[in-house]
């Protein structure tokens, strides 16, 4: 009885180094590829195994409050990230970590140095755009139409995605003429040369501010292992890799 129990204990003693050295990380679906290129320049350097969980904002912010086990949320904006601080379901208030840039993609020949006015041609019919209620990038998208007056127009054109994940989605299989998408996607290698984008200017809607945070509920697995990937999040390295994606810092 005594050698089972010792041998009991020696398994849990071995294997909780190896359960402690992953965390899950939510990440909204603009940063999904940069986050991927993180992921493993954090592995090769820590050792530590990174999943990342993929999805608007919104949603994943939703999945948290509900008690999905995530250790670290890396959002498209500020707002989800200080919601869910003021619940109390932080460790810490919320920083941005880089600024994100929309962008018009098309895999159509269509003429982009138009801007948002091409959106008026007879030939653009179906225009993807992230739900504004729960992707940032969608808001921001909203905010650019508003400002040009285009709402109106652009209503009955507009197909809504559930993530920038999606849009892309539609963009790249021809289901929509035109796409709001972040810079991050069309600076993807995978996605270079796949039709051509141009950059929203930037002064027609709010700063796309960034943030993350690191989550109570790291506390009750590997908060050390949370609190280590977010501080890499800031390190000179991962800023060099989130700017080669069109990410920018103030």
């Amino acid at each position: 009885m005594l050698r089972c129990l010792l041998l009991f204990t020696c398994c849990i003693f071995f294997n909780l180094p190896a359960q402690a050295q992953k965390i899950r990380v939510a990440v909204a679906a603009n940063a999904q590829f940069v986050a991927q290129v993180l992921k493993e320049a954090y592995e090769k350097e820590t050792g530590t195994t990174v999943d990342l969980v993929i999805g608007s904002s919104g949603k994943l912010a939703t999945q948290i409050e509900q008690g999905a086990p995530f250790d670290v949320f890396l959002s498209a904006d500020t707002f989800y990230p200080n919601a869910l601080h003021r619940k109390g379901l932080t460790m810490g208030k919320p920083q941005v970590y880089a600024y994100g840039t929309l962008v018009l993609w098309t895999t159509r020949n269509l003429d982009l140095k138009k801007g948002l006015a091409l959106i008026k041609d007879t030939g653009v019919k179906k225009i993807a755009i992230a739900n504004p209620q729960l992707a940032p990038y969608g808001a921001a998208a909203r905010k650019a139409l508003q400002h040009y007056g285009l709402e109106a127009i652009a209503q009955p054109k507009l197909i809504f995605a559930e993530s920038i994940a999606q849009v892309n989605q539609y963009v790249l299989s021809g289901v929509v003429d035109l796409g709001f998408t972040a810079q991050s996607v069309v600076r993807e290698p995978a996605n270079v040369g796949k039709g051509k984008y141009r950059p929203v200017d930037p002064t027609v809607y709010p700063p796309i501010a960034q943030s993350t945070v690191v989550l109570k509920s790291a506390g009750r697995r590997n908060l050390a292992q949370a609190q280590q990937f977010y501080k890499f999040i800031f390190s000179p390295r991962a800023k060099l890799i989130f700017k080669k994606y069109g990410y920018y810092y103030k």
